[in-house]
């Protein structure tokens, strides 16, 4: 797609980009004066129970969510939200809640897979009920009340069993794919994620330590992430930034959505340079820069291919700082966000480039005077 951006809109941008640090500071101060804090260790914030989940949960299981949320370091709504949907907090008179499995091979308050060779698989590990001495190294079963028992029924192992399976699958870093990896659905985890919010007293937001980390956590040298090198690249990441929450669309080029390619694209088309559209010609355009070099404003690619497709990789990011990267990932996989990109559970990474360095590029930006 042909671009042309006035050089005078691109002067303002830069001299807006001016301002950054100064911005950034004050960002940060009202990060802090909301309750955030700025710091390598931010501990996950457990909202207080609303009336509603007072009122709602049984005494004994609102107590466990909660334990369990504060000792795994995760939000204990969450944890309700799963108990709820899945069980109605161990109430629910279907088959396999108190006893047995359901038709899927799925057992307990939380509805651990526990049946060999069913549907939903054994992620519990092992029998449904067994002494400690005989849980397999396998599943996620764990004796959570000190009885010597690993019991799928018992909410006091299933809901701290629940937490560790969630922190297994992201929750970390991205909530809504975590509780997508629980059951795969999208319907399933917007019910969860209302049942938490409805749990939580007040607002309750489930943005991702990464997305929070971009916003507030400081690098080594106590710089805010997402600090570029230079105006030029800092211009490029905010606007990448700013497009965080916006669905991730087939082909989008914005303003609604974005594909991965189209992000980028966009995000370089917003200091006036023009780069390829497609994610295999975005990393041809180079140029290659070594792995451990990259830096904010720069590309990496991942080993992505399909069927249908050009060689070359088929996903892409834009690094934004200590192993962050902003991308749009994944119909339904949810919205433009910052992820890591060096995670095991990703495709392996191809490699990095920095469209800034190419000659190309330098040309168009000098034209711009």
């Amino acid at each position: 797609m042909v671009v042309a951006v006035a050089a005078a809109a691109v002067t303002v941008a830069l001299l807006l980009v001016t301002t950054f640090i100064t911005q950034t500071q004050q960002q940060l101060a009202a990060l802090m004066g909301l309750g955030m804090i700025c710091s390598e260790d931010v501990e996950t914030q457990q909202p207080d129970a609303s009336g509603y989940a007072n009122d709602s949960i049984p005494e004994n299981y609102l107590e466990l969510y909660k334990e369990a949320g504060e000792d795994r370091g995760i939000p204990w709504n969450v944890l309700a939200g799963v108990g709820q949907v899945e069980s109605h907090h161990g109430r629910w008179e279907g088959p396999g809640i108190t006893e047995g499995h359901n038709d899927w091979g799925a057992a307990g308050p939380m509805q651990f897979g526990s049946l060999d060779g069913s549907a939903a698989g054994n992620s519990w590990g092992g029998e449904p009920i067994q002494d400690v001495e005989d849980r397999p190294e396998e599943g996620y079963g764990v004796d959570g009340n000190d009885d010597g028992v690993v019991n799928v029924y018992d909410p006091a192992d299933a809901i701290p069993a629940a937490a560790d399976y969630l922190i297994a699958h992201g929750i970390e870093d991205d909530v809504r794919q975590a509780i997508y990896g629980y059951n795969h659905a999208w319907w399933y985890v917007d019910d969860v994620l209302e049942w938490a919010d409805r749990y939580a007293e007040g607002d309750f937001t489930t943005s991702d330590p990464s997305q929070s980390a971009v916003e507030c956590e400081l690098d080594e040298d106590g710089e805010p992430i997402g600090t570029a090198p230079d105006e030029l690249s800092q211009a490029v990441v905010d606007w990448a930034l700013d497009q965080r929450g916006l669905p991730y669309i087939w082909g989008g080029t914005g303003p609604e959505g974005y594909d991965c390619s189209g992000l980028v694209m966009k995000a370089y088309e917003s200091i006036g340079v023009t780069i390829p559209r497609v994610s295999q010609d975005q990393w041809e355009f180079g140029p290659e820069i070594d792995e451990g070099e990259e830096q904010p404003g720069d590309l990496v690619f991942f080993d992505v291919q399909r069927e249908g497709e050009p060689p070359g990789p088929g996903h892409l990011g834009m690094v934004v700082g200590d192993g962050l990267m902003v991308e749009a990932w994944c119909t339904n996989c949810g919205p433009i966000a910052v992820r890591e990109y060096d995670d095991p559970n990703r495709a392996d990474i191809m490699g990095f480039t920095r469209p800034l360095e190419h000659p190309d590029v330098k040309s168009q930006l000098e034209a711009q005077g």
